[in-house]
């Protein structure tokens, strides 16, 4: 019987060592973390000092200009204390900015919001590399990932680029951004009339 009883309180030490804690994935602008919602109510159900997490994470990236949407995954040890992980800003994110476009098309295959070229592809790859999830995969790879994410977000990738053609696409792409915008108000306006 007492073997029996040593054998379940031996269980149970080994059970108790297992970690059941959540990761905490979210994007945090740099440099412009603060304890208020939607991050503050994410720390404190993981008993993590909110101050000092927001403090840490703005030195972290104070290096890195204000507003970046960054990747963070936060690991929280037993004693309270936390890894604090920071990746890189997301593919989608470098897409716009080499297009020069601040939002995606509103239906990705059918219309074009912007054009990149292939450089522009190698040197994002270069860079989201250097992540934790991606450091072990080949280029290629990488390349072949932001080319299904430029798809998705609406933009082209083509060979060369003329800066001349691009300004005037640009400009006639900012004509359809203001119509989409105004169909999209007037059916909010008519949903709230329904619901009203």
């Amino acid at each position: 019987m007492s073997k029996s009883v040593s054998r379940l309180k031996s269980m149970k030490k080994v059970a108790d060592k297992i970690d059941h804690s959540s990761k905490l994935r979210t994007n945090i602008p740099a440099g412009m973390a603060a304890p208020g919602p939607p991050l503050g109510p994410m720390l404190g159900q993981r008993n993590i000092n909110i101050p000092a997490f927001c403090k840490d994470f703005n030195e972290k990236t104070a290096n890195i200009k204000q507003g970046i949407p960054l990747p963070t995954r936060v690991k929280v040890n037993a004693d309270r204390s936390y890894q604090l992980i920071i990746h890189q800003p997301p593919s989608s994110y470098f897409l716009k900015q080499a297009a020069g476009v601040s939002r995606g098309a509103m239906e990705p295959v059918k219309e074009i919001c912007g054009k990149i070229t292939l450089k522009h592809i190698y040197e994002i790859a270069k860079i989201k590399a250097q992540d934790p999830p991606l450091e072990w995969k080949p280029l290629k790879e990488i390349c072949t990932m932001l080319l299904a994410t430029a798809r998705t977000c609406g933009i082209q990738v083509v060979k060369e680029l003329d800066a001349k053609e691009y300004g005037e696409f640009l400009a006639e792409r900012k004509q359809i951004i203001e119509e989409q915008k105004k169909i999209l108000q007037e059916k909010r306006e008519a949903k709230m009339l329904r619901t009203a």
